[in-house]
């Protein structure tokens, strides 16, 4: 459910077009365009946005947003991985989403990239006010990114609470 709305079987394209936006484990840009293309992209098809020239003047909105806008005419098959998780994040957030899922953001980033990638997550919830519902791996970043934080072990909810009750409880440790 989103919204009271049951979106159970919606095709990606309305589940976008609701407000939820998501980033892939393995991040997947069009390799052959360049980074304002990618973003671009999603603007035209996520948020409606039939003239190209407006889509593109907003795609270089967020990626001065996510701190790629320097790199805009550049093959996304050419970015660093810490740059294709920036590009990936651009592409969620041209579709105007309400609720951001973002799947393992943080995998394969060393700590000065982790350290960016933590400022970027709070800088679209501060300035954009959107929801982010992340699943990582990365025990660190969670526990001084996330209000709440839910546990799962073989599908099944371990524990839930705050970074202290978790990290706290003895099913978790």
């Amino acid at each position: 459910f989103f919204k009271d709305q049951d979106i159970t079987g919606h095709k990606p394209h309305k589940v976008t077009r609701l407000g939820i936006g998501r980033t892939f484990q393995l991040v997947k840009p069009f390799e052959e365009l360049n980074v304002l293309d990618n973003v671009a992209i999603g603007l035209m098809y996520g948020k409606g946005i039939s003239n190209v020239n407006k889509a593109k003047r907003k795609a270089k909105e967020i990626l001065e947003f996510v701190n790629l806008a320097e790199k805009s005419d550049i093959l996304a098959d050419e970015l660093t991985l810490a740059d294709r998780k920036r590009l990936e994040i651009a592409r969620a957030l041209s579709t105007g989403p309400k609720l951001l899922l973002l799947d393992e953001v943080f995998a394969g980033l060393n700590e000065a990239e982790l350290k960016q990638a933590v400022e970027l997550i709070f800088k679209i919830r501060q300035q954009m006010g959107v929801t982010i519902f992340m699943v990582e791996h990365v025990l660190s970043t969670i526990m001084n990114t996330c209000e709440r934080i839910i546990v799962l072990n073989f599908g099944q909810k371990l524990a839930e609470g705050s970074p202290g009750e978790v990290a706290n409880d003895p099913k978790v440790i």
